[in-house]
């Protein structure tokens, strides 16, 4: 039976390995079955929890050590980075449009540069609700997992643990989907291992933001590619605060890009995106 390694994105600290496995079995089955294919039982699915690596050392991430926080200050590269990545999504006519207005309060001022609030206001005229505030927040953990290298090898080492000789599709949600990206391209998942993936799915993926791809140490116009033979299926909402509302085959052309609509709820939710039909096609597809 074919097996699956799911690689979980941001924002998991208060869960388990068991309970995600579950919840995300329960929700690729419900793809699965709308097509009116078999459902996966949970052992076919391995997703190994890795957040608690982000807690330096602790065993998990409680309330209290969140370092992503809007009430946690930003350091200066890490306003950097987050403005960089704001700039690319932001639309520039909303831009335009916020930059005569008087600065709004996200969270204490001090906490928030001038130049990342303007942009997060005109990021909330597209994504209403706290967009923009979100964003920072996601983008503040992709670039610990960017700028850690400590960290982000033994992320690597953990997920690239879950992959076995049965393994041939790879499901990775946001940041989970980076972390994928950056094992696979890499090669350091042992050959035997990693020979059988045929297929790479991504959900809600910002491999889009050219800041992230530069962590990755990918140049700007060097395309995103993954090694052999693998069939890249990226799945995204056009209204997803994350990404931005973009695919990835505008800088991955072998990428074959699914729009879906996830609702107005939580449209990078990971659930939601796993019980659509592209996801539950590239499963079904690999043969199982």
């Amino acid at each position: 039976m074919t097996g699956i390694v799911g690689v979980h994105g941001i924002r998991q600290s208060k869960t388990s390995k068991s309970r995600l496995t579950a919840e995300w079995c329960k929700a690729i089955n419900r793809g699965l079955g709308a097509l009116g294919q078999p459902g996966i039982p949970t052992t076919t699915l391995e997703l190994p929890h890795w957040t608690g690596l982000l807690a330096r050392g602790a065993d998990r991430l409680g309330p209290e050590d969140d370092l992503f926080d809007a009430t946690v200050p930003l350091s200066e590269s890490e306003a950097e980075f987050v403005a960089g990545a704001l700039e690319e999504v932001v639309h520039q006519e909303d831009l335009a449009r916020v930059q005569e207005l008087p600065l709004q309060t996200l969270g204490p001022p001090q906490l928030w540069p001038a130049r990342i609030t303007r942009l997060v206001m005109a990021y909330d005229r597209r994504f209403p609700r706290g967009g923009g505030r979100l964003f920072v927040s996601a983008m503040r953990e992709v670039r610990f997992y960017l700028y850690e290298p400590d960290l982000a090898a033994q992320v690597r080492a953990l997920v690239a643990e879950a992959f076995g000789e049965n393994t041939s599709v790879v499901v990775g949600h946001s940041l989970g989907s980076v972390i994928a990206y950056d094992l696979l391209r890499r090669g350091q998942i042992p050959p035997e291992r990693v020979s059988g993936v045929r297929t790479f799915v991504t959900c809600g993926s910002p491999l889009g933001i050219a800041s992230v791809r530069r962590g990755l140490n990918i140049a700007d116009g060097e395309p995103l590619k993954l090694p052999g033979d693998v069939e890249w299926v990226n799945v995204f909402d056009p209204g997803d605060i994350i990404t931005g509302g973009r695919g990835l085959s505008d800088v991955s052309p072998g990428t074959t890009d699914a729009e879906v609509a996830n609702g107005i709820g939580d449209p990078h939710s990971a659930l939601r995106y796993l019980r659509t039909t592209p996801v539950a096609r590239a499963i079904a597809a690999d043969g199982r």
